[in-house]
């Protein structure tokens, strides 16, 4: 997960929870169906799951719910905080991000939720090619993360948000790593994952990729 945004999950912390469910009117559409995305990435994951920014443990809890066994990376002190106190030791949340964690034996899924576009685009590709590494024949990538079907539709979110006055919003559009679904297709392929996309929301797709 891209440290330069590590002030911002900092900020973030005490108010993510409220964010999530709608009492933000400039996030609601892309939190909207927070806690069906949620229960849709812990439906489809198995085994160990290694979950990358785990923030306030929201979508720890529905893996944990699932019966999985969980080890959370959170790169945010404050966010690590939350979520230990919400989780009551169900779950281990070590410090780390999408490239730097940890060695955790015999993982079965990566999942996140909201955290993906923290990484560019090459971040991204590396973090794939290091998880292909890690999964044997089986494993999973599930992640629900914004992303676009062109990168027209990316531009055409940040000039919608701006006509709205959802001024926040547009600058986090503008600022973070957000990329399309033609290439996460492209470079989970290339690291022999089969993969299908979901649409959750206006914003959110899930991405799940199986290694073949």
């Amino acid at each position: 997960m891209g440290r330069e945004f590590l002030e911002i999950f900092e900020q973030w912390a005490d108010s993510y929870d409220d964010t999530v469910v709608g009492h933000d009117l400039e996030y609601k559409e892309v939190f909207s169906h927070y806690e069906q995305i949620l229960e849709a990435v812990a439906a489809r994951s198995i085994g160990h799951v290694v979950e990358f920014g785990v923030g306030t443990g929201n979508l720890t809890q529905k893996l944990l719910t699932g019966g999985l066994r969980v080890t959370g990376i959170e790169p945010s002190p404050s966010m690590r905080k939350i979520a230990e106190e919400k989780l009551a030791g169900e779950a281990v949340i070590l410090d780390g991000d999408f490239l730097h964690f940890p060695e955790v034996k015999k993982i079965d899924t990566f999942v996140s939720s909201y955290a993906f576009h923290h990484l560019t685009d090459n971040e991204k590709a590396e973090a794939v090619a290091q998880y292909g590494k890690l999964l044997s024949k089986g494993g999973r990538i599930v992640f629900a993360d914004t992303m676009y079907e062109s990168e027209e539709d990316y531009y055409n979110s940040i000039v919608k948000a701006k006509n709205k006055g959802f001024h926040n919003l547009a600058k986090d559009l503008e600022t973070e790593y957000y990329t399309t679904i033609p290439f996460l297709k492209t470079i989970l392929e290339k690291n022999s994952f089969s993969v299908t996309f979901t649409r959750l929301n206006d914003f959110v797709w899930l991405m799940e990729g199986v290694k073949q």
